[in-house]
């Protein structure tokens, strides 16, 4: 069970943008995911007409190692980390390990 998940809203702990929150836009493989607005950068595009790009300097959102975002938690304002709690009926949910509450899905 992946800790955090797309959708999550989580804060950057490590790295260039240290602070910035956002949306997890997506998971790229097992470790890497996509955050909304962070570890923006720019790349040099070449114009393909065949695909209708057009040249130029294009900002692109770059994955991230997860172990450089924590999950936000609302009702502190700060980062959390991620607990794995089983229910009576057999079904694991995550908890904030601070608080004990269930994270909702988004």
């Amino acid at each position: 069970m992946n800790k955090i998940r797309s959708g999550d809203e989580v804060i950057v702990i490590a790295g260039r943008d240290k602070g910035k929150r956002g949306k997890v836009a997506q998971r790229v493989d097992d470790s890497k995911l996509l955050v909304e607005g962070v570890n923006v950068v720019k790349k040099h595009a070449k114009p393909n007409p065949m695909k209708g790009i057009t040249g130029g300097i294009i900002e692109k959102t770059m994955p991230l190692h997860q172990s450089n975002v924590a999950i936000f938690n609302g009702a502190t304002g700060k980062a959390d980390r991620v607990g794995i709690k089983q229910l009576a009926d057999g079904k694991k949910v995550r908890v904030y390990k601070s608080s004990g509450e269930e994270i909702k899905v988004a």
